[in-house]
């Protein structure tokens, strides 16, 4: 028979261990939430989630558990740490290199939003960005945050990072509405303030990456759905045109306008990140550390004399970090990329999958125009997203 010690012990684990997953919970929600506000806030959190997950291995005795795709990913955290270590200044790529504890989204949503949990964190995630949404659209109709030497940024420090995080939330609310099949009325809702907002920051390449891949999804759900996709996005350009104001419509012609001053230089960019890749292969000039030489390799013609980035992710990791770093995001990509599509067919076809799916190519593609995945902002939310489908598991 047990003692009344031994069961007050029990009872006090059992305890500790419910608090621990309702900590863990919470924390996941709150730090996915938070960071469309305020990156400190949600570093906080992500902190005590942290904690929250140390807590739940003690008190459990359990092991650290990841999905495979991690491996890729700290390869690649590693790699950029040998970069900061061989750096041109290697105090500021270290600096800059706390980035990388980042990487423990991956883990810590993994262990805490088990099986329909992942469903309530892509639904907090979709809700708060719907609020920031808003936040976007009165900022641009009512507070003069209008053009691009004004423009809308809810409550985060830069425009592009508001654009980032929206893309995501858009691509989570668009996977919903195409492969839920009940409860679609929430993110039928909010939509239309995802899409505007998303329109009103002047930021192509979030509007190239949401286009993408939401035709993505909508080809995965069935290809002939595939032809609807240009249709729409086709429209949604016709309407700007019609009724946007004169900034906005020049905005969106400028996306195919390669005399466009800012085209013209993403291209002089590429040009100059490939002079820095020749002279630095192996380790790049180190983190942070490309502002420091672009005018050495910047064409001479270029418009940015003091380009913090390439606006470019392969290119930006390749002069950055060297072309090992390189080689093992493009592991970390694929693998993640094959892993996601292989959970989303055995899900049957979940939502929460196609949500991860969709931020991989909507990362790709906006990622060509934009150094997206160096935003702290950006990548918690995007591995918070990407990690959902492994959490999902059944019978883990």
């Amino acid at each position: 028979m047990m003692t009344t010690n031994t069961m007050s012990s029990v009872a006090a684990d059992t305890t500790r261990q419910s608090w621990l997953e309702t900590a863990g919970l919470v924390g996941v929600c709150a730090f996915a939430a938070t960071v469309q506000f305020s990156i400190a806030a949600a570093q906080s959190l992500l902190t005590l989630t942290v904690l929250a997950w140390v807590g739940a291995l003690v008190v459990n005795r359990e092991r650290v558990s990841v999905p495979p795709m991690f491996w890729p990913l700290l390869a690649y955290a590693g790699l950029t740490l040998v970069s900061a270590a061989f750096s041109l200044d290697p105090r500021a790529s270290v600096y800059d290199s706390k980035q990388l504890l980042l990487v423990l989204v991956v883990p810590v949503v993994y262990r805490f939003a088990r099986g329909s949990r992942a469903s309530t964190v892509l639904q907090v995630i979709i809700t708060v960005g719907a609020l920031s949404a808003v936040l976007g659209v009165v900022q641009y109709g009512a507070l003069g945050y209008d053009s691009l030497a004004r423009r809308v940024h809810g409550l985060l420090g830069h425009w592009m990072t508001y654009s980032g995080l929206l893309m995501l939330v858009t691509i989570g609310t668009a996977a919903r509405l195409i492969f839920d099949r009940k409860d679609r009325t929430w993110p039928a809702l909010i939509m239309p303030a995802l899409l505007v907002a998303i329109i009103v920051t002047f930021t192509r390449s979030a509007w190239v990456g949401t286009c993408v891949a939401v035709a993505v999804l909508f080809a995965v759900k069935d290809v002939r759905l595939a032809i609807a996709a240009p249709l729409v996005a086709a429209a949604l350009v016709v309407v700007v045109i019609v009724f946007a104001p004169a900034a906005l419509t020049g905005r969106v012609y400028s996306v195919v306008n390669m005399k466009d001053p800012t085209n013209s230089d993403r291209i002089a960019m590429l040009r100059a990140g490939v002079r820095i890749v020749r002279d630095y292969p192996l380790t790049g000039v180190g983190p942070n550390n490309v502002k420091r030489v672009y005018k050495m390799y910047r064409d001479p013609g270029s418009q940015d004399w003091n380009a913090p980035h390439l606006h470019n992710v392969p290119m930006q990791i390749a002069a950055e970090r060297g072309l090992p770093a390189l080689a093992a995001w493009l592991w970390f990509i694929v693998a993640l990329s094959i892993q996601v599509l292989q959970r989303f067919r055995l899900s049957g076809r979940s939502a929460v999958g196609a949500a991860a799916f969709g931020a991989i190519i909507a990362m790709l593609a906006a990622g060509m125009f934009e150094f997206n995945f160096g935003d702290s902002e950006f990548l918690m939310l995007f591995l918070a997203m990407v990690t959902l489908p492994f959490a999902a598991e059944p019978n883990r």
